[in-house]
């Protein structure tokens, strides 16, 4: 029952990165705080855990660095790089539970393939919940949970379902 939550706590414990992102026209560093007030330590980690440390390298006034062109001379990021910058947010949140909807959509494959291979390191001890629609962007995921028509159709880990030849295995093969 939602209403036995505290919708401020409530909001703390989460961190989300959806398929479709906006970054705001405002500098780097606060893009990744959610404010004015920045751990400029923990914005410059997270950007390279993610692999944008050398994008911050090259720009001009680093964290304090506009996004965007509508506030005046501010720098655009590829849709790639606000992707990235999407999940540092996530990241520099630190809260326990990151859901991350599609959040490689963006990516070009070789990009796409670091976060992956560097997933459990990102999130650490953390509970994550990946939600794709691309079965091999799975195989990471210590459960996976196939959806079909709104109830779970399997659920084990990679190795697991692939041995079963099922739902799983047939979207895999795909």
């Amino acid at each position: 029952d939602i209403r036995k939550y505290d919708i401020e706590e409530y909001m703390q414990i989460f961190s989300v990165v959806f398929q479709e992102i906006k970054l705001m026209e405002m500098p780097l560093g606060e893009n990744l705080a959610s404010g004015s007030q920045v751990d400029e330590k923990r914005a410059c980690q997270v950007l390279e855990e993610v692999g944008l440390g050398p994008r911050l390298q090259k720009m001009k006034q680093g964290l304090k660095t506009q996004l965007g062109k509508e506030n005046g001379d501010g720098e655009l990021l590829s849709g790639g790089e606000a992707q990235k910058a999407a999940i540092a947010r996530a990241l520099y949140k630190d809260a326990p539970i990151v859901i991350l909807d599609e959040p490689t959509a963006a990516l070009d494959p070789i990009s796409e393939a670091e976060i992956y291979e560097n997933f459990s390191e990102l999130v650490k001890d953390k509970t994550s919940i990946f939600i794709s629609h691309r079965m091999s962007s799975c195989k990471f995921c210590d459960t996976i949970v196939v959806l079909e028509e709104g109830t779970v159709a399997e659920s084990g880990n990679h190795q697991t379902l692939m041995e079963k030849k099922g739902k799983y295995f047939a979207l895999y093969e795909a």
